[in-house]
């Protein structure tokens, strides 16, 4: 039909109500003015994502769209496709089904390219439209692994072993050599690279799974082929001390990693699954100094609350949060702080993450009896001023935290509470005495890690009227009542993996325990109260330091509601 012809990408978005009226005209008018392509005028604009686009052109096409942003493609796929031919025709191979082999491509209707990739894969082609920067990406990413002939050499190493049946000594033997100590070495290695701060190993029924966790979020970025994952986990295992033939039971270990000049603790933890073992690496960098209190995210009221609690002499500060929250990483922020020459400061943790300079850091070992309690007991032989007490998990831990504080030292330690007024309810109903915890508690830090936007692709928009208020009421007098409302996103670019995000910041509320908080306590007030007078007093909560946040252009309003919202 004459009519459908013209139909160009202009008007599909606007049918999807990615684009009003308005902005059509003007994409139009442009696009006859200025001889320009209408998807370079309206990328130019950045009125809609790139991803939209591409949707809208695939629709165009006739065939479907594929974002390949955090898809892990298995190495099987990846042999059908050499890397030199992916990168020459610009496409990817992401999955396979029977015969059918599915490929996203810049160009999708390139009847020559798909005969090629059908004649040196002996598969039928199912092309996808992909955008140019995601093929592009998903090629460096899977490619880059370089894993295929390593996991080729495993399984066939696998296979050779399970039909002769080698012995246990054997096994270990084979496990430590290449190629799977080669793959272990390159999951590793992209860990590195990607600043990942997990690596999640996971079993599935047809498939094991890689999945890094990016500045929080999990992305799954390789997939392996399901016979390689018992050597995998034997090899980590051999690494980590931990015994290869115990299956059925969860067991914990660490071993050490080099990465050019870098050095990296691992901390490994396996759990038995239905489909088999899944394995969790912790990273954590040996030689990197923990980062400032205002590097963290700390500023104004809290900053200030918090410097004038630590540098008094005696009493407990509490770090709270959910796991993940970033509580450890605000101790030692504070601890390389205090350490010097002048005071004694001893830690006892599990496990040790950052090594701190001057102070005596012990590690828990509950299999020989050393436990929190049993540390802390001993540390007040050994003339402290400073003690960190990783977590307070029982009434032991917590009474001997308040009677180390009570008898002149400073205690720093964590908990797990969502807020910080949740903490002080939270030791009272431990066993706690409320005198003795009004006594000694000086001051509670709640805390929560989002992600910053990228400042490649940071975009200013007006919000909707309905969000403005919301602002306007959660933020009150923090906020100028003529200030203009405006937020930022991020776009999705090459530089943040087109996320939008890269880097992570702090938001923070800190409680000082005033006398009025103090008198809370001892009436065993329920934390919503303790909250409310706290605010009276002057804390920013954490919603309005990620709001505040989120106005200044450091992050994203949807990121603070992701963490933040009760």
């Amino acid at each position: 039909m004459p009519q459908s012809a013209q139909v160009g990408i202009e008007d599909i978005l606007y049918r999807q109500g990615a684009i009003n009226a308005s902005q059509l005209s003007a994409i139009k008018l442009e696009a006859i003015n200025s001889g320009q392509p209408v998807e370079k005028i309206i990328l130019q604009h950045q009125i809609v994502p790139p991803s939209k686009i591409g949707a809208a052109r695939a629709q165009l096409l006739g065939v479907p769209f594929i974002s390949l942003e955090g898809k892990g493609v298995s190495v099987e796929v990846l042999n059908y496709v050499p890397e030199a031919v992916a990168r020459r025709y610009h496409l990817m191979p992401f999955d396979k089904k029977a015969d059918k082999l599915f490929v996203a491509m810049e160009d999708p209707l390139d009847l020559q390219v798909i005969q090629f990739i059908e004649k040196k894969s002996g598969l039928f082609i199912k092309p996808y439209l992909a955008l140019p920067e995601d093929i592009a990406k998903s090629v460096n990413e899977q490619y880059a692994q370089n894993l295929t002939s390593e996991v080729t050499s495993a399984l066939e190493e696998v296979s050779s072993f399970q039909k002769n049946e080698e012995p246990q000594e054997e096994k270990a033997e084979i496990i430590r050599e290449a190629p799977v100590a080669n793959i272990i070495s390159q999951l590793l290695d992209y860990a590195v690279r990607t600043k990942s701060s997990d690596i999640h190993i996971e079993p599935m029924e047809d498939r094991t799974r890689v999945r890094y966790r990016i500045d929080g979020i999990l992305h799954e970025k390789v997939v392996l082929p399901r016979g390689v994952h018992d050597a995998l986990v034997s090899r980590i295992k051999i690494l980590s001390n931990l015994k290869i033939e115990e299956k059925r039971l969860p067991q914990d270990g660490r071993f050490s990693y080099t990465s050019g000049k870098a050095i990296y603790d691992l901390r490994v933890s396996t759990v038995p699954t239905i489909y088999g073992e899944k394995v969790v690496m912790r990273l954590l960098p040996k030689s990197v100094t923990p980062p400032t209190l205002q590097e963290l995210g700390l500023r104004g009221t809290a900053l200030k609350n918090l410097d004038i609690q630590i540098t008094r002499p005696h009493g407990i500060i509490l770090i709270c949060g959910p796991t993940g929250s970033g509580k450890t990483t605000t101790l030692y922020s504070i601890l390389t702080r205090l350490s010097t020459t002048k005071v004694n400061v001893l830690t006892v943790e599990d496990p040790v993450e950052y090594r701190i300079p001057g102070a005596n850091q012990v590690q828990v070992n509950p299999l020989i009896g050393l436990t929190f309690a049993d540390a802390l007991r001993s540390f007040l032989r050994q003339d402290p001023n400073i003690m960190l007490v990783g977590e307070i998990r029982d009434n032991e831990t917590a009474d001997l935290a308040i009677q180390a504080a009570l008898t002149g030292h400073e205690v720093f330690s964590t908990l797990h509470t969502n807020t910080a007024a949740g903490a002080l309810p939270r030791l009272l109903d431990m066993g706690m005495e409320p005198f003795l915890l009004a006594s000694s508690i000086n001051g509670v830090v709640g805390q929560r890690i989002l992600r910053k936007i990228c400042p490649s692709c940071k975009q200013e928009y007006t919000p909707p009227d309905e969000v403005v208020q919301n602002i306007r009421g959660v933020l009150g007098k923090l906020l100028s009542p003529e200030r203009a409302i405006k937020l930022y996103k991020g776009a999705g670019c090459a530089e943040c993996g087109n996320t939008g995000y890269q880097g992570r910041i702090g938001i923070f509320e800190v409680l000082v325990v005033s006398n009025k908080i103090m008198n809370l306590i001892l009436e065993r007030a329920s934390s919503q109260k303790i909250e409310d007078v706290s605010i009276e007093e002057g804390m920013i909560t954490l919603k309005q330091d990620g709001y505040l946040k989120a106005l200044e252009g450091v992050t994203a309003l949807e990121e603070v509601l992701r963490v933040a919202e009760d």
